[in-house]
């Protein structure tokens, strides 16, 4: 017993355990509100505050229309918000979002941008863009542990029932034509932004109900379909099938048109470092304008708006005067910084995001997809984060893992997730990835673990199209304006964006 005690030991010491996650020991400041007075006064034209990527975006506009008069504030010491990423010294990682679908064609704005990042690289003759390989995902692509083996695709395939097949076909038949449908002013039923969809009634009813209680409508019964509809919403939306709206899960699939592209409509763009590499593109539009490490947290209109903001960095208060204000923050923060309920009704859902370091032997004759999914798991599965790496000798692998919390009770979630130590954090992983890895933590030499208590909005019924929502997208007297993804109701980056375009384009 004692070599073997000896041994384990040794095992124990050898693993490395991380807690990382967003500031909310400064965010939290908020509601003390204990600052110091200002002692510095600025003067801009635009005040942006918050840099994710919709304040990025009205950054990106404002230079493009030559209005440089303007200044971001950002509470984090880095850009991007949910777009964030971590590095070690095999690989980049993601800290958020990890991936970028190809955009529909309709979507202008964010063909440009791909094109001014030299993602897309061009336009055939035919109308069929040049995209670049090196930046989308490569093959094997996704793939799905089911039935004790790993398939290609995450739609379940080996061994499932006569019924099930027909269903998943009725399903995907019902969502093709979803993806078309258009009402009598031509708008499309499902459209990316939110905001371009259609407000027919007929539309906006399949807001009102729950996504479970629609499939039950529609006989759609097969646990297999009912999984991968659940893993879906839990992907983009952080809760699942029994708690968003019918209408987000729909969308979820027929919101993306698939039009752009004919020889790659199948793939996604994504980096190690996810979708950080976007966020970095727009840095060149936040030069000298960029505080980061500053937390807002009181604002007053006179003739023009006054705005004080702690500087974490510096420990002291300035008071910034502009014309107009964009606050890119989601409205549990503004709530705070206006001292009055916005959104009341707003669900955002908790993640946890754990980047594991492997020895190289993980997965033995296994290759690894981009996206590795778990059939029945409360996980989401784990992207291989060097997936798109050319050298022919990589060293350690680098995996991230990412669980949302879906449940019907956020607040109780995130009070967990903050409370949760490295030894527990480590065995909800593990008995997680166990499943399909049973001999996991014998590869292991590091895990880092980062909390987002806020990582989302959740389209819970009436979150997209409902009044609340719509009174927190208003401006105050024509001076102070909203802009994030949480207004519209889904968090992906293609909200996000045009959120902040939209918005920079009202204040101008």
């Amino acid at each position: 017993m004692l070599p073997f005690l000896q041994y384990c030991g040794k095992k124990v010491k050898a693993l490395l355990l991380k807690i990382t996650g967003t500031n909310h020991v400064l965010g939290h400041r908020l509601w003390a509100k204990d600052f110091p007075q200002f002692s510095e006064v600025i003067h801009t034209k635009y005040l942006i505050v918050g840099g994710g990527i919709s304040g990025l975006s009205a950054c990106r506009f404002f230079s493009k229309h030559h209005k440089n008069d303007y200044l971001l504030l950002e509470m984090e010491n880095h850009l991007g918000g949910n777009s964030s990423n971590g590095q070690n010294s095999f690989s980049k990682f993601p800290l958020g979002a990890h991936y970028l679908p190809l955009p529909n064609k309709e979507n202008t704005e964010i063909i440009d941008f791909l094109k001014e990042c030299k993602i897309c690289l061009g336009t055939e003759d035919g109308g069929e863009p040049i995209l670049d390989e090196y930046q989308m995902t490569f093959p094997q692509q996704e793939r799905l542990f089911y039935k004790n083996a790993w398939q290609n695709d995450i739609v379940p395939q080996r061994g499932i029932s006569a019924q099930t097949q027909q269903e998943l076909a009725r399903f995907f038949k019902l969502m093709d034509e979803f993806r078309a449908k258009k009402d009598t002013e031509g708008r499309y039923w499902f459209a990316i932004p939110v905001h371009d969809s259609s407000r027919e009634d007929e539309v906006v009813k399949l807001e009102k109900i729950i996504f479970k209680d629609w499939l039950t409508e529609n006989n759609f019964y097969s646990e297999e379909l009912l999984w991968l509809l659940d893993y879906s919403c839990r992907d983009d939306f952080g809760l699942g099938i029994d708690y968003v709206s019918a209408w987000a899960g729909i969308h979820y699939f027929a919101g993306r048109k698939n039009n752009w592209s004919t020889k790659y409509k199948d793939q996604v763009f994504t980096w190690p470092e996810g979708n950080a590499r976007l966020a970095n593109h727009f840095s060149k539009y936040t030069e000298g304008k960029h505080w980061p490490g500053n937390l807002v947290f009181d604002i007053k209109i006179n003739d023009k708006v006054e705005v004080l903001s702690f500087d974490n960095t510096q420990k002291k208060t300035k008071k910034i005067i502009a014309d107009k204000v964009l606050f890119a923050t989601p409205q549990f923060v503004n709530e705070r910084i206006f001292n009055q309920k916005r959104a009341s009704s707003f669900h955002y859902v908790p993640w946890l995001l754990t980047t594991i370091t492997l020895k190289n032997e993980f997965g033995g004759d296994e290759e690894l997809a981009w996206d590795n999914v778990i059939y029945g798991s409360s996980g989401l599965g784990y992207i291989f984060d060097q997936h798109q790496n050319l050298n022919q000798v990589i060293g350690e692998k680098v995996i991230t893992h990412y669980k949302s919390f879906s449940t019907g009770d956020c607040k109780k979630a995130r009070k967990k997730l903050y409370t949760m130590k490295d030894a527990e954090l480590k065995d909800l992983v593990l008995d997680d990835l166990k499943k399909a890895h049973p001999l996991i933590e014998d590869f292991i030499l590091e895990m880092q673990f980062h909390k987002i208590g806020h990582a989302m909005i959740a389209p819970v019924p009436n979150q997209i199209f409902g009044e609340e929502t719509q009174k927190a997208k208003e401006s105050i007297e024509g001076k102070i304006f909203f802009a994030h993804s949480d207004l519209s109701g889904i968090s992906i980056f293609e909200e996000a964006f045009y959120q902040g375009i939209r918005t920079a384009e009202q204040m101008m």
